[in-house]
């Protein structure tokens, strides 16, 4: 499986989880600024699921029908600290093995998930 941390996701939650072997890419390394949209189609060109703390992908994905296939990984923590994002980060990702086709909506208690499949 292949992630995609948009902009916004930490980086030590990215080091963290290159560390522990995720193939990981960074919009903040890669395309600093990119917006919503080609976040989204580089995803889907790379077959990667989105990492973010960004709820817009949410309705980018559902409402606008942009190409979402891989999967997003909203992380909605408030307040957000880096260090327990890439906690939070690492054992969702180690929770299953599969996110493609998902939207899931992670918080400090639940993972909640929904089909992106259309």
């Amino acid at each position: 499986m292949r992630f995609l941390a948009d902009e916004n996701f930490p980086l030590r939650a990215v080091d963290l989880l290159r560390q522990e072997g995720f193939d990981v890419n960074s919009i903040r390394e890669i395309q600093p600024g990119a917006n919503d949209e080609w976040v989204l189609a580089l995803c889907a060109a790379e077959d990667r699921v989105l990492v973010t703390l960004d709820k817009d992908f949410g309705e980018l994905a559902f409402r606008q029908r942009l190409p979402a296939a891989s999967g997003i990984l909203l992380f909605r923590i408030t307040p957000q600290d880096p260090d327990e994002i890439a906690r939070l980060a690492l054992d969702t990702l180690r929770y299953r093995d599969d996110w493609s086709g998902c939207f899931a909506v992670i918080t400090r208690k639940s993972i909640r998930t929904r089909s992106l499949k259309r």
